[in-house]
């Protein structure tokens, strides 16, 4: 299998991931924070290293700021709903995922909302966001780069926006952490939310939201922390107060051991490889009649996402012709975000999606291409496959 959907979830993992999650099991497999004995606490260790560590990666100078949360989608809930009471006006992008759509659609009778649209390239002018602030504004909200086009936002000079008037940024970083460099502090942002499973290399359903100290949400949930039993409402201190009920410790573990995968090979290393992959790519399918790429150029700042267009061919069924016919995993469809496709005008065609990884070579890229330029000749009547969600 030649796996292009790591933008859905990274695969392979390192060894170490499961090799983690397997010893922890085996040997430490306690509810950590709710007993003394030894594995309690050797359980509890490895959530307290695994906080540490993604602190460290990130720029966060206090890890007990550091929630874990289901995924990122639940941590994109827990900032935004938290935040926000009713009255206030919400800044976001035409490019964001439905984990930052929907939230604010559901909130859409108190609160009031300006998404701002973006180039059909899917960039973003700072001064946009600016002239988009409102006396009543308390929140910007952007994805760090797109799922779909691989398109990184001004996440820095909006930043620098929001904190000179003093409003709240929660920055979407699905698809940049473990992939760009993201700094916290130089960056401005208050609530960060992240998953484990993609750039991070941890498992699924593990999830991550920091907190700035400028914030202080209303809990998401409410429930045993395993401290301050004895206070009727939920406990205070951090990260506790948004931590409710029994972690995902197993799923911590594994996390833990794919941040420390990404910090010892280097972020640096991890992203110049995964770019000079989509650079080829791009170069490559430019090269093939009846291929359109959407998104910035092979040399723009990105994330390693691609998304394209062949011409005369259903995208649901190329998909499904790269998977039958070549072994070659991507997604094909809307990718939870009709937003950035009508920004991009492929609302009606979709779109077909490789998204590339440490662990993919050129040569696989090389492969794909040749496979494309097949599928191109070739009739996709029979194919019936491939998921246009």
């Amino acid at each position: 299998m030649i796996y292009f959907d790591n933008a859905a979830t990274s695969w392979p993992k390192p060894p170490e991931v499961a090799e983690t999650m397997h010893c922890f099991l085996a040997e430490k497999g306690a509810n950590p924070g709710r007993s003394g004995h030894r594995m309690s606490l050797a359980a509890g260790k490895v959530v307290d290293d695994t906080r540490a560590s993604i602190a460290h990666l990130l720029s966060i100078p206090d890890s007990d700021r550091v929630i874990f949360t289901l995924n990122a989608t639940d941590a994109l809930n827990t900032a935004i709903k938290g935040a926000l009471k009713p009255g206030d006006h919400v800044i976001t992008t035409s490019m964001e995922h439905n984990s930052v759509t929907r939230p604010l659609y559901g909130l859409r009778k108190v609160i009031s909302l300006t998404k701002v649209r973006c180039a059909p390239d899917g960039s973003l002018e700072p001064g946009e966001i600016k002239k988009a602030v409102r006396i009543n504004t308390r929140v910007i909200v952007v994805t760090h780069a797109s799922n779909v086009s691989g398109t990184v936002m001004p996440v820095r000079e909006i930043g620098e926006l929001v904190r000179g008037k003093g409003l709240v940024f929660i920055v979407d970083a699905a698809q940049s952490a473990g992939i760009l460099d993201i700094d916290v502090q130089d960056m401005n942002i208050d609530l960060l939310a992240l998953p484990g499973h993609k750039g991070l290399m941890g498992p699924p359903g593990t999830g991550v939201l920091y907190m700035g100290e400028r914030v202080n949400l209303r809990p998401f949930r409410e429930g045993g922390t395993g401290s301050h039993s004895t206070d009727p409402g939920q406990p205070e201190v951090l990260p506790e107060k948004y931590e409710s009920g029994t972690l995902n410790s197993v799923g911590i573990a594994g996390l833990g051991a794919g941040v420390d995968f990404v910090r010892r090979t280097g972020l640096n290393i991890i992203r110049e490889h995964e770019l000079e992959l989509t650079r080829r790519f791009i170069e490559g399918a430019n090269r093939i009649a009846g291929i359109r790429i959407y998104g910035p150029g092979p040399q723009t700042e990105r994330a390693p996402v691609v998304s394209f267009l062949l011409e005369g061919k259903d995208t649901g069924a190329v998909g499904g012709a790269l998977d039958k016919w070549y072994n070659i995993a991507c997604r094909a469809g809307l990718h939870c975000a009709p937003d950035a496709h009508r920004t991009l005008g492929t609302l009606e065609s979709k779109l077909v999606r490789f998204s590339f990884s440490y662990f993919n070579t050129p040569d696989e890229v090389d492969y794909s291409l040749q496979c494309l330029r097949d599928v191109r000749e070739r009739d996709l009547a029979e194919i019936t496959g491939g998921c246009n969600c």
